[in-house]
C-alpha cells in the first residue's frame, strides 16, 4: 500500500479530527469502524499499522487495542503471520446475515410500535426530515448516518435488552454493505420510500405493518448487494484503498 493511495482513500472518508487522548480507546475504534463502513478500508484489505497511526495521530499500542475490539466484533481478522486485515464476508454469509437482520428489524418494529414514546417519535421524525435533506443534496454519508440513527432508535424503542444486544452485534457486520446498497440512485430512492412508509406506520402504531416494511426493506438491501456482478467484488466494493 502506497502513502499516496492511502491519502487518496482518506479523502473519501468522513472528515474527522486527530484523536484526542480523552476516551482514546473508544475514539480509535469508532474512527476505524467508520473507515470500514465508508469503504476507505475495504474488505480483505491488509491494514498498515504505521499509516493508520500517522493518519489518526496515535501510537501503535492504542491502535492494536482497538483492532482487538474490532476483531471481536467480526470487522477485523488478526492473523499471527499476516497481521490485521478487514474481514470479508462470503456471499452465503451476506445472504444469511441480512436474512437474520431482517427478522431482528421486523421484531424491533413490532415492539416499538407498542412502546415508543411521543418524544422518541418526534426525534425519529426530525431525523427523517434531516435524512431527506441529505438525499436532496446527494450527501450519501449524511443520509446514511441519519438513516442508521432511525433504525437504531426504533430498536431502542422496542425496549428489549436481549434484542438490543443481538441487533447491535449483527448490525456492525452489515453496516458497510448497508451503506453501499444505496450507491445506485433507484435503490436509494426506494429506501427513501420505505422510510416514508415506516414513519407512517410508526405514527399509526401499526406494529404489523411496520414489521413487514422493515423485513422487506432489509431483504431488498440484501438483494441490492448481491445483484452486483461477482467481478465487481460486491463484498469488497467501495472507494477504498488500492495496492
Amino acid at each position: 500500500m502506497q502513502n499516496s493511495d492511502f491519502d487518496a482513500g482518506m479523502a473519501a472518508a468522513p472528515v474527522m479530527p486527530k484523536v484526542e487522548r480523552q476516551r482514546l480507546h473508544d475514539t480509535v475504534v469508532e474512527h476505524i469502524r467508520r473507515f470500514i463502513v465508508a469503504g476507505v478500508l475495504e474488505p480483505g484489505k491488509k491494514l498498515n499499522e504505521r499509516e493508520l497511526c500517522e493518519t489518526l495521530g496515535i501510537s501503535r499500542t492504542p491502535l492494536r487495542e482497538a483492532l482487538k475490539v474490532l476483531a471481536a466484533e467480526g470487522l477485523i481478522e488478526i492473523s499471527p503471520n499476516r497481521g490485521a486485515s478487514v474481514s470479508k464476508m462470503s456471499e452465503a454469509e451476506v445472504r444469511e446475515t441480512f436474512e437474520l437482520m431482517s427478522g431482528l428489524e421486523a421484531f424491533s418494529g413490532e415492539l416499538a410500535a407498542e412502546r415508543i414514546t411521543a418524544a422518541e417519535l418526534a426525534e425519529i421524525k426530525a431525523l427523517h426530515y434531516a435524512m431527506l435533506a441529505c438525499r436532496a443534496q446527494n450527501d450519501l454519508a449524511g443520509y446514511y448516518s441519519r438513516n442508521q440513527a432511525i433504525h437504531d432508535k426504533i430498536n431502542e424503542a422496542a425496549r428489549n435488552s436481549a434484542l438490543r444486544q443481538t441487533y447491535v452485534s449483527v448490525n456492525r457486520r452489515l453496516q458497510a454493505l448497508r451503506f453501499r446498497s444505496n450507491y445506485q440512485t433507484p435503490k436509494w430512492d426506494r429506501a427513501i420510500h420505505d422510510h416514508d412508509e415506516m414513519l407512517k406506520a410508526l405514527e399509526a402504531r401499526d406494529g404489523k405493518k411496520l414489521s413487514a416494511i422493515l423485513r422487506q426493506h432489509l431483504l431488498d438491501k440484501r438483494d441490492a448487494v448481491l445483484q452486483v456482478p461477482v467481478q465487481e467484488e460486491v463484498v469488497g466494493a467501495g472507494s477504498g484503498l488500492k495496492t
